[in-house]
């Protein structure tokens, strides 16, 4: 597996994993309109690509095909960490936030994680700050803003 960075030519690849993954991990510990509208396939794919170039933006690639995305801002939020569905636990979601935890100058992260992810980023030494519910076109969804010194 290789991690390198993201390219906008990635986009369409990406916007593809998040909406599978979304779909078929995530609706795990979401309902099926929680999913809909979290993941919409219909996201803004220029707005996705500028955030994605405005940030630390790696990407995980195997045989070609692009198992996995993440990124990090300049503040230390780490904003995206999505693994393709067919790759979970392979040690992807690791080797991305390995990476793009090493990019940033600040003492602390912060990520908004799903229910989903919640296990994986404690296992990672971050710790829950606070419990939340976040609206998506009228429906809440649960996550965990938390925090890891490093």
């Amino acid at each position: 597996m290789e991690v390198r960075k993201y390219k906008s030519a990635d986009i369409k690849e990406i916007l593809q994993l998040f909406y599978d993954t979304v779909h078929s991990v995530n609706v795990k510990d979401y309902t099926q309109e929680q999913v809909d509208v979290w993941a919409t396939g219909d996201e803004n794919v220029e707005e996705w690509d500028q955030s994605l170039l405005s940030h630390h933006s790696y990407v995980a690639v195997e045989n070609g095909l692009i198992v996995g995305f993440g990124d990090i801002d300049e503040t230390g939020y780490l904003d995206r960490l999505f693994v393709h569905k067919d790759y979970q636990k392979k040690g992807i979601a690791t080797a991305l936030c390995n990476k793009l935890e090493s990019l940033i100058d600040w003492d602390c992260v912060t990520v908004e994680a799903s229910i989903t992810a919640k296990s994986f980023f404690e296992k990672r030494n971050y710790v829950v700050v606070q419990e939340q519910q976040v609206e998506r076109n009228g429906i809440l969804l649960k996550n965990y803003i938390m925090q890891k010194g490093l």
